[in-house]
């Protein structure tokens, strides 16, 4: 019986008295206390500095779209008012009523739909095909020319504009759709774009394809294609915005009333009519709001195909 007890009184002086005691063991049906992250006080300020500087870069980029907006609805007087009022003192709609009045709204409008979507389209065409040949296919010379497609990207584009210009009217092509359309089916920016974006599809593919019997134009218009699309919304947006802003060129080669688009229209009207600034400011929000309207379906695309394309 004694070395029982002797064990007994061997575990009994182990054996912590109290959870004081124990000190490390907390209290049966309590949480031991949570310790606040090393460093949430700085990580809050560092969000809260990040998300300050955002809101005051949205703010700094949104209020001039706000203001012009408010403005279009203001009667001239308002507008050349000093110091400005941001908010109308009375609404009116009188500026876009005499826009379309004046103005042959609708047949400039057409007109610059027709141009922006036939170059969009043949930008997403032919730019996809030269990009394809770039990037998949082996010719000779293939390294020159691209050399040659990224110099013409730094070139400005007034010093092309006569030699386009004079080809454009040896073709007898002047005041028409077509030679307002056909130098910018292809741009070197799309090239680049879709180049850039077919290189990183899986050879593979291509290649199981062609072992498969597939041609060069099936492979492209059933692989290719389908899986550029964050690169085509991405050159089809910035196509449509250079198109339906474009000044310089529909002014050299449109020379008749029925075939200006809405930059040259809204440039001539002002000088015909001596400065309104509110039909101006009215005829801008009516050339910026298919653009903004464009983006906000196409933004998630937009994102996309510009980060897969390294253009960060």
């Amino acid at each position: 019986m004694r070395p029982v007890r002797d064990r007994q009184d061997r575990q009994a002086s182990v054996r912590p008295s109290s959870g004081r005691e124990a000190g490390t063991r907390p209290a049966r049906g309590r949480k031991a206390p949570a310790r606040p992250a090393p460093g949430g006080k700085a990580l809050v300020k560092r969000r809260f500095s990040t998300y300050a500087l955002l809101s005051a870069g949205l703010v700094l980029v949104v209020l001039p779209f706000v203001w012009t907006l408010l403005t279009s609805f203001k009667p001239e007087t308002e507008i050349r008012r000093t110091p400005p009022d941001l908010l109308p003192v009375r609404w009116t709609l009188a500026n876009y009523g005499e826009l379309l009045e004046k103005m042959n709204i609708t047949q400039v409008f057409v007109n610059s739909a027709v141009v922006a979507l036939a170059t969009v389209a043949g930008n997403l065409l032919f730019c996809s095909m030269v990009g394809y040949a770039f990037a998949k296919l082996a010719f000779r010379g293939k390294n020159v020319l691209f050399a040659l497609v990224l110099t013409q990207m730094a070139l400005p584009a007034i010093v092309v504009m006569i030699p386009q210009f004079v080809l454009i009217a040896k073709l007898g092509l002047v005041n028409t759709f077509l030679g307002i359309i056909l130098p910018g089916l292809v741009t070197p920016l799309g090239i680049f774009l879709m180049r850039q974006f077919i290189a990183d599809i899986p050879d593979e593919l291509i290649h199981a394809a062609r072992v498969d019997g597939a041609r060069e134009f099936r492979i492209f218009f059933r692989i290719v294609m389908p899986l550029c699309r964050p690169a085509l919304a991405t050159l089809g947006l910035i196509t449509f915005l250079g198109s339906w802003n474009n000044f310089l060129w529909p002014a050299v080669v449109a020379q008749s009333e029925d075939m200006y688009t809405l930059p040259v229209a809204l440039a001539i009207f002002n000088g015909y009519q001596g400065t309104q600034y509110g039909l101006l400011i009215a005829g801008a929000v009516v050339v910026v709001l298919p653009v903004l309207i464009l983006f906000v379906f196409l933004q998630r695309f937009f994102t996309q195909g510009i980060a897969s394309t390294g253009l960060k």
